[in-house]
């Protein structure tokens, strides 16, 4: 499978296309269609009940997009959040440094006449108001959001350590050179949590959200991965572990989620009288900072620590993808499949009534199309227009686990047909026990 194939499904049957495209588009930027968004809002879904919903010890969160320079100064990102920018002086493109093949040669012309490298700022800055005179930042990520709510959310819960916030929304970063297709964009989102912990369980606590992370990954039916340990020399600054779930993706392999171990730096960072607190990491000294983001336990108070877990969704709709494509030979012929994991299907199951010019058969499919519409468990599709075939066709093509056939046989006996798409065996199923049959087979 090459990219090329899953670009191509997903502009033809819906899933993604090219924002702004009308108008000859905008490099970065991508639009999820009918079914994009379907099976993005399933994997963001499975996500929150993974990590929210099941557990106790969790909260939610939805922060504003746009956020005070202060927060961006403080966290680091105005000082670090670079990318090193070198420039073709010949055919004008420009490289981020690690895409270099060779560091005196252009990647796209060949020419050897370049730019010194140079940092170049990945964030995006907005004016506010008529007059320009309030300036915010694009958030980079979600987790500032977080570290800017701790306060709120332990005055509003009174949570013990520990305990977590969870995020899921959009992140916006300048990059130089977006490349293969959703995976590195302009605009995304994240799935983001912030675990908070007293400092001498971090190991235990980071070891034990990556069993966590990568169990999902599994689950979802994304198999294909592999830890990365981050060298000594590769982290972070306020990280003293970080983990990278890799995936392989048709262009190699690469991060789908990151678990770090971030110490007291974020915290540490927002927090006022920073001087009251035994801070190991190093921070930047606040003086604008109102509130201190601290706990307080047997009449001390301290910084928590905290492991991170985070995974852009953008790529993890990429990565779901591409473990569910498959081609397969059907006698004389291929079928392209997605073997997605019934959960995260966009559409559940499709109404197909077996000969388009029976108005018996055509009402009876269209009663029991409404009837599964009706029950509001999981989205269902009616088919009205090509041969049985074709339709089995498109909706492997998309995912759709179970086509439900409406034949002569059902007007005597009530019964469906039910083909499986993976394995497209046919069973019969009575029209009441539709429901449950579905219901249970796409369960996460």
């Amino acid at each position: 499978m090459q990219l090329e194939d899953l670009v191509a499904l997903c502009k033809r049957r819906g899933f993604v296309y090219q924002s702004s495209a009308i108008y000859g588009g905008l490099q970065g930027f991508f639009d999820y269609g009918p079914l994009g968004v379907e099976l993005k809002n399933n994997i963001k879904n499975a996500w929150w009940r993974e990590i929210v919903h099941l557990r106790e010890d969790v909260y939610g969160l939805d922060s504003a997009i746009i956020l005070n320079k202060s927060v961006l100064n403080h966290s680091g990102h105005s000082d670090t959040f670079h990318d090193i920018l070198i420039d073709c002086k010949e055919c004008k493109c420009r490289f981020r440094d690690d895409e270099m093949k060779t560091k005196n040669e252009c990647p796209g012309c060949g020419c050897a006449d370049l730019s010194q490298p140079r940092e170049f700022n990945l964030m995006m800055h907005v004016n506010l108001g008529p007059t320009h005179g309030v300036h915010g930042v694009l958030r980079p990520e979600t987790a500032q959001g977080v570290f800017i709510n701790f306060k709120n959310v332990c005055d509003s819960f009174s949570p013990t350590l520990p305990f977590g916030i969870a995020q899921i929304g959009k992140a916006f970063r300048n990059e130089i050179t977006p490349r293969n297709f959703v995976f590195r964009v302009r605009e995304f989102e994240q799935m983001e949590l912030e675990f908070f912990i007293k400092r001498d369980q971090a190991d235990k606590w980071f070891a034990y959200w990556v069993e966590q992370r990568v169990a999902w990954w599994k689950k979802i039916g994304v198999t294909n991965i592999k830890l990365l340990n981050q060298k000594p020399q590769e982290l972070a600054h306020y990280s003293s572990a970080t983990t990278d779930i890799a995936f392989e993706f048709p262009h190699g392999l690469e991060e789908v989620e990151g678990i770090a171990n971030r110490g007291d730096f974020d915290l540490g960072s927002h927090t006022k009288m920073q001087e009251q607190f035994d801070i190991k990491a190093k921070v930047k000294e606040n003086k604008d900072s109102v509130d201190k983001l601290c706990m307080h336990e047997d009449g001390a108070s301290f910084i928590p620590n905290l492991v991170e877990t985070s995974s852009g969704l953008d790529r993890a709709f990429l990565a779901v993808l591409a473990s569910a494509y498959c081609v397969e030979k059907i006698d004389e012929s291929e079928r392209v499949v997605l073997k997605l994991h019934p959960a995260l299907a966009p559409i559940k199951a499709a109404v197909i009534p077996l000969a388009k010019n029976r108005p018996e058969l055509v009402a009876l499919a269209r009663k029991i199309f409404t009837n599964l519409k009706a029950c509001n468990i999981f989205p269902v599709e009616l088919e009205s227009g090509g041969n049985i075939g074709k339709c089995y066709r498109k909706h492997d093509e998309i995912g759709t686990p179970f086509c439900i056939t409406v034949d002569f046989d059902t007007l005597e006996t009530n019964k469906v047909t039910v083909r499986d798409r993976d394995t497209m065996q046919q069973i019969h199923v009575h029209i009441d026990d539709v429901v449950t049959f579905i219901e249970e087979k796409i369960r996460l």
